[in-house]
């Protein structure tokens, strides 16, 4: 069951991180694992945030690009 602590650690050893994982080597020291934030869900955050007339935008000029070379197969 695991529960919410807080520790605080010399600079150091401080993680760019909300959330690790602690365990157990066989030597019987604890590990610390950062956990990854959610990039994709950062992600899905940062693009909501554009708006109506900036997707708009993006998608005329998608509209308006040239068309793909015909290049030699290699």
């Amino acid at each position: 069951m695991a529960t919410a602590r807080r520790c605080v650690f010399p600079q150091a050893f401080r993680l760019d991180v909300t959330q690790v994982e602690i365990s157990r080597n066989a030597n019987g020291d604890l590990v610390i694992h950062p956990l990854p934030i959610d990039r994709g869900a950062a992600l899905l955050a940062a693009l909501n945030t554009f708006d109506d007339e900036f997707v708009s935008q993006l998608e005329q000029n998608q509209q308006q690009q040239p068309a793909m070379q015909d290049r030699e197969t290699l």
